[in-house]
Formats: structure tokens, sequence, C-alpha cells
């Protein structure tokens, strides 16, 4: 009798080991396999995206801390963008855009260009810089904090660019038959740059 214990034992240890290895089997088949990674990415994106820079973040840039007064998300199809205005230092508030393309990350300040009456339309040449469309679109947006546009809506675009592609002129229109809105920009790069993240957002009481 104690004999046939002992066996029915092994018996069930051995059923036991036979179960945990096919169970173990069966989720390491189940397990997605491993994707390589862009050795290039660019690990600055995070520091850049809406949860460090929006209403009440300070970019710190050529010596001068901005303060973020409020923010614009853009989308088209699958794309997004932020737009994010900022004031300190100087009597005429600056924007600061923050784009991704194809794994590169696109930084610019903007100053808004009163005295130029221009259409997206051919080539331009403002302060000397000749500059030729690279791209148009139309997107959908939404705003937080103060921007001075609506809480969201569709607007137009219109990017150029000089042939070195590191300054821009831009036209934006945030709703049909308003006049366009003429940017100059200049690329710059997250070295140049110092964020101090924004406060989490207060919870809806």
């Amino acid at each position: 009798m104690e004999t046939l214990l002992i066996l029915v034992a092994i018996g069930l240890f051995i059923a036991a080991i036979v179960v945990f290895v096919k169970a173990r089997d069966q989720a390491r088949g189940s397990r997605p396999p491993a994707q390589r990674q862009d050795p290039l990415a660019f690990g600055a994106t995070q520091s850049f995206g809406p949860r460090q820079i929006g209403p009440g973040a300070i970019v710190s840039y050529g010596g001068v801390d901005y303060v973020v007064r409020g923010s614009v998300t853009l989308r088209e199809g699958p794309f997004v963008w932020w737009e994010h205005l900022l004031e300190g230092g100087g009597t005429e508030p600056v924007w600061f855009s923050v784009e991704e393309d194809e794994g590169r990350l696109q930084l610019a300040m903007w100053q808004r260009r009163h005295d130029l009456d221009l259409q997206p339309n051919g080539t331009h040449v403002v302060d000397g810089v000749t500059f030729t469309p690279t791209e148009r679109g139309r997107a959908s947006y939404t705003t937080e904090g103060t921007t001075g546009l609506p809480a969201g809506g569709d607007m137009d675009y219109v990017d150029y660019a000089d042939d070195r592609e590191q300054t821009f002129l831009g036209f934006e229109r945030w709703a049909p038959g308003m006049a366009w809105e003429v940017s100059l920009g200049r690329e710059v790069s997250p070295g140049e740059l110092t964020v101090y993240p924004a406060p989490p957002p207060e919870p809806h009481r």
C-alpha cells in the first residue's frame, strides 16, 4: 500500500511538471515578438510633448524665460502638432511650434508680422530672404489657456521655407473669410531651450 502511494505521488508530480512546461511554452508562444527600435529616434521628443509644455510652463530661450499662456493642438489626419503662445522679455508675444515629421523633431519660434500684406501664392521675398511654398492644408484644432482663439474649430495653413529650410514664412487662417495671419519663423534646436514643465491640470469639481 505504501509503495502504491509513493508511485501515485510520483505520477502526480510528473504530471504537474508536464502541465507547467506546457503552460510556460504556450505563454511564450503568445507573446508578440520583440520589435527592433529606431537607433536614431530623438530622445528629446518627450521633453517637448503636451504633458511638459502647456499653460503655466516656462520655456527658457535666448536668456529669456517665457511663460506659456496658451496652447493650440492641431490635427490633420494622423498628424498632430502644437503651437504655444509665449510671453516675456518683449512687447510682442511669440509662438513656439513643436512638430515631429518622419521621426525628426522640428522646433521653431515665430513672430507675427503685421506689416506684411501678403497672400499665400507664389514666391515671396521677406527681409531679403526668398521663401517658396512647401506645404498647405486644413487642420482641426483645440485650444487650452489664453490663445485669442475659440475653443476649437478648423483652420487653413500654408507653409513656406527658405532654401535651407531654417527660416520659415507661415500663413494661417482660423475661419473662412478671415484675413491670413502672416508670421516669420526660425528653426531652433532642443539644446537652445530649457523647459520647466507645466503644472498638472486641476481636476474638475
